[in-house]
């Protein structure tokens, strides 16, 4: 996570955006789409990067292998099976860090909702948002 609390709550940022001015109504649109359990920022954009294309997942999804194991996913796009993952380095930037990662995502490909699993860097979600969304298409295509 990010450390420390809250930049500020959901709520007041809606009282904000509720003042008129330019930009208000399409951010009080982009407000809707936060998820406060979004683990990153990037999380977060990648949310509203879907959104902007049509592409509406579940988010913060929480499912169990067959061992009971308890995995909680960014994105799930339930219908096709396919989960979404975004990745920063900061967090992930370590050997043991790593290890948990490769466990981790060993065990979301057993979940039975999950038929394939696509990862992207917080790099991917701010630098090459069209490329992620095509990937993420072609994935949905394949699999639908």
């Amino acid at each position: 996570m990010f450390g420390g609390g809250p930049l500020t709550a959901l709520g007041s940022v809606g009282a904000a955006l509720a003042l008129p001015g330019q930009g208000s109504a399409r951010a009080r649109r982009r407000l809707e789409l936060c998820d406060p359990q979004a683990g990153s920022p990037a999380e977060t954009i990648a949310r509203l990067r879907m959104a902007d294309t049509g592409l509406r997942p579940e988010s913060q999804v929480e499912l169990f292998t067959p061992a009971g194991r308890r995995v909680v996913l960014d994105f799930l796009f339930r219908r096709e099976g396919l989960a979404v993952e975004i990745e920063g380095y900061a967090y992930h930037g370590t050997r043991e860090a790593h290890r948990r990662d490769v466990s981790r995502f060993n065990q979301v490909i057993q979940c039975p909702e999950v038929r394939s699993l696509l990862r992207f860097t917080a790099q991917d979600v701010f630098h090459h948002p069209d490329e992620m969304i095509a990937e993420i298409r072609a994935a949905l295509l394949a699999l639908g």
